[in-house]
């Protein structure tokens, strides 16, 4: 496989992509991706490779082990691609919430068993936080970001807020924040002309300040973990610009815990800069989707599957 370095860009996918069998063909087909399960299952002490090819998707589903699931199956699918790129690396790379902290891996700011102990506490602080300050998300189609920002403002009081958390694509935004303000936003948002508003089966306000009983916590861990130089640029989810060094990408994978991805503008910014292929790792094709929308000029490739694989080979 022969792919433009300077034109392409690398994507990893964040919560929502899960699905029980997720990787588990690539692991019989590919002896590289292979080795990444079986040091996931080591370094975490656990057969996480078990949760993911057997379930029970209840299991899957809890954020625990979704979050080191995704991260596990992109960077095996990385690994594939590594040997068939020959170890190169493209121009950028971005990742959607969770999925920042697989781009920075795969960038080489993190070691795998750093980024997956770092992986993994998200997860467990993030449960935490839903357990201490319970939310609610809600996707709303059909309306602009910043008519739906003004929405939620409308909809927060100084007890119940609610906010923005994923710009997604035009016409797809996710908000997120105390249940009853989320309500609040939905009806508004229905009533302002969206063609759909409907909450999510989640119990979790991510990127919203109802995560921040879990901020110092998340904060220690971040700065805890061992990053060392990227090698390339990763688009931050808060910023909507390149991280280009440690200290950079820290202060960006803290602040998201809070704000806004800005996925809408991450691509845009990547459009300018010169990309026009993108290749999504790890599970599904979400995120293809999302940049189809944004771009239309762009072309988008996963790799998730032998049968990827062997489309892109």
């Amino acid at each position: 496989m022969k792919l433009d370095v300077a034109t392409t860009c690398l994507v990893f996918p964040g919560q929502g992509s899960q699905f029980v069998g997720m990787g588990k063909e690539l692991a019989q087909h590919h002896a590289a991706a292979r080795r990444v399960f079986d040091q996931a299952d080591g370094v975490l002490g656990i057969r996480l490779s078990g949760t993911m090819w057997e379930g029970p998707q209840a299991v899957l589903d809890d954020t625990i082990n979704t979050q080191p699931a995704l991260f596990v199956h992109s960077m095996a699918a990385m690994a594939v691609l590594q040997e068939m790129w020959g170890g190169g690396l493209p121009a950028y790379m971005a990742g959607h919430s969770l999925g920042e902290l697989s781009a920075i891996c795969a960038s080489g700011g993190l070691d795998f068993e750093h980024a997956l102990r770092l992986v993994r506490r998200r997860g467990e602080l993030m449960k935490l936080a839903g357990e201490r300050s319970p939310g609610r998300m809600a996707a709303i189609l059909s309306l602009d970001t910043a008519v739906l920002g003004e929405i939620c403002k409308q909809a927060s009081t100084a007890a119940e807020s609610v906010t923005v958390a994923n710009d997604n694509c035009p016409g797809q935004v996710v908000i997120s924040g105390a249940e009853a303000a989320v309500e609040r936003a939905v009806t508004a948002a229905k009533g302002a002309g969206a063609k759909r508003a409907v909450t999510l089966a989640v119990s979790i306000a991510a990127h919203s300040p109802l995560m921040g009983s879990i901020q110092g916590e998340w904060d220690e861990a971040v700065d805890a973990a061992a990053f060392g130089p990227l090698r390339t640029s990763v688009i931050g989810n808060v910023t909507a610009e390149p991280l280009r060094d440690a200290e950079q990408a820290k202060t960006d994978l803290k602040a998201q815990m809070q704000s806004q991805v800005r996925w809408t503008e991450t691509i845009q910014w990547l459009a300018r800069a010169g990309i026009r292929r993108y290749i999504e790792l790890g599970s599904g094709n979400v995120l293809s989707g999302l940049i189809r929308r944004i771009d239309k000029e762009a072309s988008t490739l996963q790799l998730g599957t032998p049968q990827d694989v062997a489309a892109l080979a």
